[in-house]
């Protein structure tokens, strides 16, 4: 399993993001750290700043720059996986630069997910919940699947919407964290845009559009905020715990 962390200094709503501290470290370090834990052979971070490139290296970790001009963390990957000669069946997790409390144990999960189902191109991970609030979120994306565990789609709208309004359903929330296979990465970035990646905002539909499986694993624990605000940041600080 080889992590690879996109991570850019430009965010809109939190500039410098993955240089903001959390724990006393940069928020960079802190999400390579949750990497090593997972017990991956190997553990890169995907950027195109300089500065996010030398706090990584003074701290030991190994770093790949890519171009500025990426859409999308996946597209920063995809470059990654080519500068770093990937073979085609390497197992690659996505782990989003913004993500300090995710639990190693979930991303080694993923990616045995993927090794073990090769009829899968891609596994995640969501999240069992029953919270009416969060299921009316558009800001929280909702996964349904089918009985294998495949995905059937994602949407940021309530789904599968409920006959019966109460009690709060049960839903799965996705957990943003993915694993694939290199060849795959390249096919994916490949296809560009499709229709209902555009009107969800959600990247993972371009591989339901083109028939690509992805398989997701169920958990009940949370793994936390993600940053992307000031206070997410706030938050990620309060609930910060060592890998």
């Amino acid at each position: 399993m080889h992590v690879i962390i996109p991570a850019r200094y430009g965010a809109t709503r939190l500039p410098g993001k993955p240089l903001r501290e959390v724990a006393g470290r940069p928020l960079i370090l802190r999400v390579q750290e949750r990497a090593m834990a997972s017990g991956a052979t190997r553990v890169t971070v995907a950027t195109d700043d300089a500065r996010i490139a030398e706090v990584v290296k003074d701290a030991g970790g190994e770093v790949v720059m890519t171009a500025a001009t990426h859409a999308s963390g996946t597209d920063r990957i995809a470059e990654a996986i080519t500068l770093l000669a990937l073979p085609d069946e390497a197992i690659v997790v996505n782990l989003q630069g913004d993500e300090p409390l995710m639990p190693p144990a979930l991303v080694a999960a993923v990616a045995r997910a993927l090794n073990d189902n090769p009829q899968w191109q891609m596994a995640t991970a969501a999240r069992r919940m029953q919270d009416a609030q969060a299921f009316a979120s558009p800001h929280l994306v909702k996964v349904v699947c089918e009985a294998s565990g495949r995905a059937l789609y994602f949407s940021r709208a309530p789904i599968p919407w409920p006959r019966d309004p109460a009690p709060p359903p049960a839903f799965l929330g996705h957990i943003g964290l993915y694993a694939y296979r290199a060849g795959f990465v390249r096919m994916f970035t490949g296809w560009g845009p499709s229709a209902l990646e555009q009107r969800e905002g959600l990247e993972q539909l371009r591989a339901l559009d083109h028939g690509a499986a992805i398989g997701v694993i169920v958990t009940d624990s949370d793994p936390g905020p993600g940053v992307d605000t000031e206070e997410g940041l706030a938050r990620a600080n309060a609930l910060w715990r060592p890998a």
